[in-house]
């Protein structure tokens, strides 16, 4: 990246600055664009009305500032960062082989999908939310995270544009047990925690599809309606039989920032449950490496040092670093590079050995070409191959879903 980007605080951005990058998550402002010009003090106002701490400017596009980082100097920091979390040891508690796991995990996956999107349905119809139909398919996924999570984690990263909310949902369920089961929460209170993150997006089904759904720049009133729908999970959860005090607390919270500027009560800190500060995380995650009609995701590698960047200020820093331990530096689903010049799919993980997962390699970089699939274990004392970084499936023309367990 160039030397011209830089970050800079909010206090240091003023007319004649060209906006880089917003620098929070693209749901959370209303620019059609995360780039452009600062023409004149209100566009100041308006950014700092959104929470925006920091930010990146061109200063090839605009004014300098003196003393701030450019971006690849916070990008070298995050790396370092992200190297230290690896370092920190886990306990290792698989509990099935993978391959036994995925047999169970793609239907699965496609069943919790099927029963989201069907209860949007009922609910855009008037219909109350049945807990019933939400239970069994909750207890399964829990069961399949638990027993090797990395047999479902992978399949979040595959939505389709038209189909986004409910997969969300989805993606958000298994992230959120993950995250409790890496905190080493109780069952029972893991179940609350998934049926919340299920339903944490419910009150979408009250939006309008043309504001749901449209592919340019939210007007204001149309941004306040999409931030509506928390509210709206609210209200259809409260009359909803059986709902957990926790699984309000997901739905209800998951839009708060720790800093106080989030919706729709802007908490702050310890205002926000647990189960809140968690919710906001994952859900920011999932749509950040999420590909949109109108946003492109990036990398589940690339999103985690984002959210560790964020952390100085809307989230809650150690909760940040857990949920890094919980998915991995190169998340399952992952294309990475190998020193050999080799591309692979990151398989499962080593929770004590994070820089060093099983990979299934079957590209060629440097050559251009497809290899014979191989699985190596980077944690093997014999490898000596490592992981250089992590790449995009769209840059190398792959389709993750031949790559993915489907």
């Amino acid at each position: 990246m160039s030397d011209h980007v830089k970050r800079i605080t909010i206090d240091q951005l003023r007319p004649g600055m060209y906006v880089h990058d917003v620098n929070c998550a693209w749901m959370d402002h209303p620019f059609v664009s995360n780039h452009f010009p600062v023409k004149d003090e209100q566009r100041v106002q308006d950014i700092r009305a959104l929470g925006v701490r920091e930010l990146y400017i061109d200063t090839a596009r605009g004014l300098d500032v003196d003393d701030a980082p450019t971006a690849d100097e916070v990008r070298q920091s995050t790396v370092a960062d992200m190297a230290r979390i690896a370092e920190e040891r886990q306990d290792e508690t698989r509990r099935v082989t993978l391959a036994e796991e995925i047999r169970r995990a793609a239907p699965l996956h496609r069943e919790a999908n099927r029963i989201v999107r069907d209860m949007l349905v009922d609910v855009r119809l008037g219909r109350q939310v049945e807990l019933e139909q939400v239970e069994p398919v909750v207890e399964q996924m829990v069961d399949s995270l638990f027993r090797n999570q990395d047999a479902l984690l992978p399949l979040a990263r595959l939505k389709h544009h038209d189909q986004y909310t409910f997969q969300h949902s989805v993606s958000v369920c298994a992230l959120m047990v993950a995250f409790a089961r890496g905190l080493g929460l109780e069952r029972p209170i893991v179940r609350e925690i998934a049926i919340g993150a299920l339903l944490h997006d419910v009150g979408k089904a009250k939006v309008p599809d043309e504001v749901l759904n449209k592919p340019a720049r939210l007007t204001e009133a149309e941004f306040a309606k999409m931030k509506s729908h928390v509210v709206q999970s609210i209200v259809i959860l409260q009359h909803t039989p059986g709902i957990s005090a926790i699984a309000l607390d997901v739905a209800g919270q998951h839009h708060e920032r720790y800093d106080g500027t989030g919706y729709p009560n802007r908490l702050s800190g310890e205002q926000i449950s647990l189960y809140g500060r968690m919710a906001a995380i994952v859900d920011v995650y999932d749509a950040i490496s999420s590909d949109r009609v109108y946003h492109k995701g990036m990398s589940p590698t690339a999103a985690l040092g984002r959210m560790l960047e964020w952390s100085k200020y809307h989230f809650d820093p150690k909760l940040v670093r857990l949920f890094v331990k919980s998915v991995g530096i190169y998340p399952t689903g992952t294309l990475v590079r190998l020193k050999s010049e080799r591309l692979g799919v990151v398989r499962e993980q080593h929770a004590d050995r994070l820089l060093q997962p099983k990979v299934l390699v079957f590209y060629h970089a440097a050559k251009r070409h497809y290899l014979e699939p191989e699985e190596i274990d980077l944690a093997w004392p014999g490898c000596q191959d490592r992981i250089v970084g992590h790449e995009e499936y769209e840059d190398w023309g792959i389709d993750p879903q031949r790559w993915l367990p489907t």
